[in-house]
């Protein structure tokens, strides 16, 4: 059960605390890292992470690019949101997916636009089977940093989607559905269910609930924490102060994302001190894009992943958003032909996909991890696979990055690189951030430079 680990000096970096159907991951406190390094000092660093987030349809270009390159640029009004975060922040402009394009395969740019994202490849055109594209960055480095944590990735999205049939001119649902892949046939669809996300960061692989106990403890307005509520007492009175409010903070969070999934689930109603097993999907955009974005803070924070995609839209996407005063269907406004309504309609949806990062990356900089912040190791992608929405351009990309790569880029700035420069080559520099070197990845010819540089 690991509570053995409680009575000796130092804790095991992996440690979970189980009761019945339930297993919580702890996260990086002080008391574990003699332990690390005593067993293994590289193992005492603190890890780096990577996460990719992808918006639908494209941007309006000239909302979203700063003018000046270097770190004295203005933000746009469209990454207005992301200024306080300024110094954790890189923008960069010039990066290209050259095999989103047609290349002889006619219209489908949608379906181009996410299945290149990642993978930096060229999808075979069909509606059948027998798709055909090849592994995303995401997943080359589950493959290789996976077996350090419970689960080698994770995979969030916000709309739901198929597999199978027609999505885009002739190209497979599959394509337009996902944006991490396994291998050539194999997408790696998003998760959209808050609470079947909860239940597999938190619920016991080894010892889980059947169907009928898990609605039994529904019933009683269990908590997960309840579970394993007497352990987590024990493991407070074992560690420092510093950990104890750490501990108290990562508890207070996984509690507070369990009642909000709950209230979810019950029509919106006003969460109870004490919540059953979170059930069902927010209605409101940003209540589920951010509790999705929470419960991806919380993977991270216990490490119980260091790989995640978060889809915040399928490509091609028509959901609407009345919350922000806006009722077209997002894919279609976004051939605008130059109305101006519908531009500013599409800018004001551009901006409000901003402000749900930003709370992504509010949350990253609260997390205390080793020395500083969980951002400060984190390496977070924010980007389309389409530039322009309107013509269906694959060049000038919208992209951020964000984080501090454990000290191994240099943020705070705008960097605009020359034109038809690769995506995968910014991916190819991160890899090898976490220890990954493959020889290739999709159309990536070599690192991207000026990511460190000041």
């Amino acid at each position: 059960m690991g509570y053995g680990m409680f009575s000796r000096k130092h804790l095991d970096r992996r440690l979970f605390l189980r009761g019945t159907g339930a297993a919580v991951a702890l996260p990086f406190l002080d008391a574990m890292v003699p332990a690390l390094a005593a067993v293994n000092p590289s193992e005492s660093e603190t890890p780096r992470r990577l996460a990719f987030v992808y918006i639908p349809n494209g941007v309006i270009q000239e909302a979203w690019t700063p003018l000046a390159a270097g770190a004295d640029f203005d933000f746009t009004r469209v990454l207005k949101p992301l200024e306080r975060h300024r110094s954790d922040l890189l923008v960069l402009s010039g990066l290209t997916h050259n095999n989103g394009r047609a290349l002889g395969d006619g219209a489908g740019d949608h379906a181009r636009a996410a299945s290149s994202f990642l993978t930096g490849i060229h999808p075979k055109k069909t509606s059948g089977a027998d798709i055909k594209l090849g592994i995303s960055v995401d997943q080359v480095a589950a493959n290789a940093i996976g077996d350090q944590t419970r689960y080698a990735s994770l995979e969030l999205g916000i709309e739901p989607g198929r597999l199978a049939g027609n999505c885009d001119s002739g190209y497979s649902c599959a394509y337009s559905n996902s944006i991490s892949w396994r291998g050539e046939r194999t997408p790696n669809p998003p998760e959209i269910d808050p609470s079947l996300v909860f239940d597999r960061l938190f619920g016991d692989i080894e010892t889980p609930l059947s169907p009928a106990d898990r609605a039994r403890q529904g019933e009683r307005q269990q908590s997960v924490l309840d579970h394993i509520l007497a352990d987590a007492n024990r493991l407070r009175n074992s560690v420092g102060p510093t950990d104890r409010q750490k501990l108290d903070e990562y508890f207070s969070s996984v509690r507070e994302v369990e009642k909000r999934i709950a209230a979810a689930g019950r029509d919106g109603g006003a969460p109870k001190p004490e919540m059953a097993r979170p059930q069902g999907i927010p209605a409101n955009y940003a209540d589920h894009s951010r509790l999705m974005f929470d419960l991806m803070v919380l993977a991270f924070q216990t490490d119980l992943t260091r790989v995640a995609t978060f889809m915040m839209g399928r490509e091609g996407s028509n959901l609407t958003y009345p919350d922000i005063g806006v009722n077209r269907a997002h894919h279609g406004m976004t051939h605008h032909r130059g109305d101006p309504d519908k531009i500013e309609d599409i800018t004001k949806v551009n901006t409000y996909h901003v402000e749900q990062f930003g709370h992504l990356i509010d949350k990253l900089a609260l997390v205390k991890d080793g020395d500083g912040r969980l951002l400060d190791n984190m390496m977070v992608v924010y980007g389309s696979g389409i530039g322009d929405g309107n013509r269906h351009t694959h060049h000038d990309l919208p992209v951020l990055l964000a984080g501090g790569g454990g000290g191994t880029l240099t943020p705070g700035r705008h960097v605009r690189y020359a034109s038809e420069t690769p995506m995968n080559n910014l991916y190819l520099s991160l890899l090898d951030r976490v220890g990954v070197r493959p020889e290739t990845l999709g159309d990536g010819t070599g690192e991207l430079d000026r990511l460190s540089d000041i």
